[in-house]
């Protein structure tokens, strides 16, 4: 079978199937285990001087160690690579999470909060409900990238080693790729090397974004995209807020402090409910499908 094939039906199986708690409430999940190891690096070697190359060395030796991982599950054939690339893939979990906070806003303004505190890192027990449907949407679309096209894109280029790798460098910059005390510098190397491989993923997802909603305008979206604090994270935020005519980002609050950061797309309707929720669920279902339709082209020209 050809990359194209086995990840057409790794996404089709992802989506079918998504993540069964059955399953992952007695094996521990693929990015745990990366979560493990990740963790254990960090409390081992994040001492003393020289964090900088130190974290440059523990990131070589994780990427690595999911390297070969990924050469062994590949010489098991074509059913477990399809079976480890669904699992490694998260349409239909993020898809269940941002649904979960739609419903859960219909029902109460304290549920909504509670379903969308477990999607995003800041503060929420203060959130009103246009806060917390804009932080819903807003880690549908990054998650779109990071979850679902990127992890994709990458099984393209180099299988499962490249899978996992991107896997492993991704659960590494969100544990330790941040500009605090501990990890500025132990960090730096998960950070960097975070930003370099969602450079293409980032921006062909807020292509397929635009596309789904027929609102392609790469010069506007391009010009929000770069007032995103992440290089790549504002492309399919940007895409999103113009494919649903709101605005995304804009203040709020990390660890009690209001943090003001720009609105994207500032000019969009700011006043959100769980229907505009519901519409950016639509619009990712429908670029899955474009990504869906493009493994099915690349399958059949190979």
């Amino acid at each position: 079978m050809t990359l194209a094939l086995v990840l057409l039906c790794a996404l089709m199986l992802d989506a079918v199937l998504g993540e069964p708690k059955w399953l992952w409430s007695r094996l521990p999940h693929p990015a745990v285990l990366m979560g493990r190891l990740i963790g254990w690096l960090d409390r081992t070697f994040n001492t003393g001087p020289a964090k900088r190359a130190k974290g440059t060395l523990c990131l070589i030796f994780a990427v690595g160690c999911a390297v070969i991982t990924g050469l062994v599950l590949s010489a098991l054939g074509p059913l477990a690579e399809v079976i480890i690339a669904a699992i490694l893939l998260a349409q239909r979990s993020l898809s269940d999470h941002v649904a979960a906070v739609a419903k859960g806003l219909r029902r109460s303004l304290p549920e909504g909060r509670a379903a969308v505190a477990m999607i995003v890192s800041r503060d929420t027990s203060d959130m009103d409900p246009s806060q917390t449907a804009r932080a819903a949407i807003e880690s549908a679309a990054e998650n779109m990238s990071d979850g679902v096209i990127a992890p994709a894109f990458w099984f393209l280029i180099g299988g499962l080693p490249a899978m996992l790798a991107y896997k492993m460098i991704n659960t590494a910059d969100s544990m330790i790729g941040y500009r605090t005390p501990r990890h500025h510098a132990f960090g730096w190397a998960a950070a960097r090397m975070d930003d370099l491989v969602n450079i293409l993923p980032a921006r062909l997802t807020a292509l397929l974004i635009a596309n789904a909603a027929w609102q392609w305008d790469g010069a506007a979206i391009r010009a929000d995209a770069r007032l995103h604090k992440s290089p790549n994270a504002g492309w399919p935020e940007a895409a999103m807020a113009r494919a649903l005519g709101i605005a995304l980002a804009g203040p709020r609050a990390y660890d009690g402090t209001l943090q003001d950061f720009p609105w994207v797309n500032e000019a969009g309707r700011k006043v959100l409910s769980a229907d505009d929720i519901d519409a950016s669920l639509s619009i990712l279902w429908k670029a899955w499908g474009m990504m869906f339709t493009l493994c099915v082209v690349l399958a059949i020209l190979s």
